[in-house]
């Protein structure tokens, strides 16, 4: 888990150079495999990330960026270039895990929720970041579980704006949502990552003792 979390992505021509993008996507459009094989070598690391921070594990991560790729051949002639590429990309990505999701439910798969007792616990300040002080007490799995745990359009949400950098208004294009609701998901999420790695530090310091 903690790779999904640590994983350093490279930058790279490709990523720096819209022109070069713009052009692999034309050939691309055209029918050049090479090109599209080109495109999915500078985004795959990237895809494969977002999945496995969405899905929460290797199977259902690679499985999924697979699906995804599917889509970009299929709707790359969609794409407007005036846009951000990976913004796009993360478009199908989140829809992408959101049927994994849809389907592993209907499978009878239960995902944890921490909306019981939010009560009981401190709620971190606006200024609180809970990531860098979870980095220094090197708990990097710790937070990779806590997300995993989170509501599918929450982890969307934090994933996009905290983890991959976009800004809210961006996310909330991405999400086909508003910047007031990604803003508002972005909060609960934070504060249930934050009661998630209490009660688990809580527990351990019990079993500690």
């Amino acid at each position: 888990m903690a790779l999904a979390v640590e994983l350093q992505l490279p930058i790279n021509a490709l990523t720096q150079n819209h022109t070069s993008l713009g052009r692999l996507i034309e050939r691309a459009v055209a029918g050049d495999t090479e090109a599209f094989e080109q495109i999915m070598i500078y985004s795959q690391q990237r895809v494969l990330a977002m999945t496995w921070r969405m899905l929460g594990n290797e199977a259902d991560a690679r499985d999924a960026a697979q699906e995804v790729f599917l889509r970009i051949f299929k709707y790359l002639k969609r794409y407007d270039q005036n846009r951000d590429f990976f913004a796009w990309v993360y478009s199908l990505t989140v829809n992408v895990c959101r049927d994994f999701a849809s389907r592993a439910a209907k499978q009878g798969v239960q995902f944890s929720s921490l909306d019981d007792g939010l009560e009981t616990f401190d709620l971190p300040s606006e200024q609180d970041n809970i990531y860098i002080e979870i980095q220094r007490t090197q708990q990097l799995d710790l937070i990779a579980m806590a997300i995993a745990s989170l509501p599918q359009k929450e982890k969307a949400a934090i994933v996009l704006r905290d983890l991959e950098g976009f800004p809210t208004e961006e996310v909330a294009d991405i999400l086909r949502s508003s910047p007031t609701t990604v803003r508002s998901q972005i909060s609960s999420a934070r504060r249930k990552i934050k009661i998630y790695c209490d009660q688990y530090l809580n527990r351990k310091e019990r079993r500690a003792l």
